[in-house]
């Protein structure tokens, strides 16, 4: 007479444990949704956050390249720059700030050797020459101010031999002067987010027939 109640009993305990099972399973997949949510979040913030640093990064070539140029009423140091000089161009950037003479012959190239993102590494901040202002610190904007450097290399014209002049001393114009390797560094709103970008630069107003 009492093998149904048993019977019953087994199958209440069966049941509850199949439903703790279920539960636990359920916990687990939302356990493991939320944390694919946070990560997902955390690679959006990490993007954004890049992409304040590449920002950053190209107004910085672009300051520096006025740096260069000169601009109408903020000509920055667009003097020095002339297409056959060397003035203001150092060893190790210790002229005029973030002006670089090339490494030596065999040496990595100065911008490797060089913390792009310190104020007394030789580079420059963007605005110190050219005046312009970039709001930093807050909300979704940059860390700091984006900096450059820029190094004084031989500019070879098309059809000339790029080892004619290499062995020259920088500082001797050789053909057409000179280029400009322009290397910046940007920051994101997190100081430890950073995007480094390089281009070259020929100063405009060359004679006719040099190229850009």
């Amino acid at each position: 007479m009492g093998r149904p109640e048993q019977w019953q009993t087994h199958e209440r305990g069966a049941t509850l444990v199949f439903a703790l099972c279920l539960l636990v399973a359920i916990l687990l997949l939302g356990a493991s949704a939320a944390q694919m949510a946070l990560q997902g979040e955390k690679a959006a913030r990490g993007e954004r956050d890049r992409h304040i640093a590449f920002q950053a990064a190209e107004e910085a070539l672009m300051d520096a390249q006025h740096d260069i140029e000169g601009l109408p009423g903020a000509p920055g140091r667009s003097t020095l720059f002339a297409p056959d000089s060397a003035a203001g161009f150092a060893p190790a950037c210790k002229g005029e700030p973030g002006l670089c003479l090339p490494a030596a012959s065999g040496a990595p190239p100065v911008w490797l050797s060089t913390d792009l993102g310190v104020a007394d590494s030789g580079t420059v901040a963007y605005g110190q020459f050219t005046g312009a202002a970039m709001q930093t610190g807050q909300g979704f904007l940059p860390f700091k101010r984006p900096r450059y450097m820029i190094e004084l290399l031989p500019f070879h014209p098309p059809g000339e031999e790029a080892g004619a002049s290499a062995d020259a001393p920088v500082g001797v114009p050789s053909g057409a002067g000179y280029l400009y390797r322009v290397t910046v560094i940007g920051f994101g709103a997190q100081e430890d987010t950073q995007v480094v970008l390089q281009t070259y630069y020929r100063k405009q107003g060359q004679a006719p027939g040099e190229a850009p």
